[in-house]
């Protein structure tokens, strides 16, 4: 049996997996709390690449012969975090040092904003968490993060204004 496998090209092509220095300043100056800066760090990921961590999760269960307990089945799942309340966030990141820091066993998925959060929300998450240990963590949600889902793109006009870019309908005649 021969099995032919190809890979898809990256959509990032020499991606080193370090996080975009604009988006982590912008990242940094939310500490303020002002709702332009973080506009202004939600308009910069909407232009860099996000790594979403995966992890193994066991399916099914084997015991040795020895009477260990063994994975036998394995997928690869998003992370997904839980608060007390029961709503859940998914996490990414913008580089592999935060990813590293926060689950050195976790393998990076390089996404876009809009698909991180589509993801999300399809996961049932209502958050999507942006470098949760830090440097400079970010948390996207409510309508922001529906629009990005919809595969909006906000970005900043100036003056302190932003606006959400929309992808142009198919006006082909069918």
């Amino acid at each position: 049996m021969t099995h032919q496998r190809s890979l898809a090209d990256t959509p990032f092509p020499g991606d080193d997996g370090q996080a975009d220095a604009t988006a982590r300043a912008r990242l940094a100056a939310t500490v303020s709390g002002e709702l332009p800066d973080y506009l202004r760090a939600v308009a910069e990921l909407c232009t860099v690449r996000l790594l979403v961590p995966v992890v193994a999760t066991t399916t099914v269960e084997g015991v040795t012969t020895a009477g260990l307990s063994s994975d036998k089945e394995a997928e690869m799942a998003v992370v997904l975090l839980q608060a007390g309340d029961g709503s859940r966030a998914m996490v990414a990141f913008t580089g592999n040092d935060s990813l590293t820091v926060w689950n050195a066993e976790a393998r990076p998925v390089p996404v876009t904003l809009d698909l991180a959060a589509a993801s999300a929300l399809q996961e049932g998450a209502t958050a999507l968490l942006i470098d949760v240990n830090g440097p400079h963590p970010l948390a996207i949600d409510g309508e922001i993060l529906q629009q990005l889902a919809a595969g909006h793109r906000l970005v900043d006009t100036g003056n302190d204004e932003f606006g959400w870019a929309v992808p142009a309908q198919d006006s082909r005649p069918e």
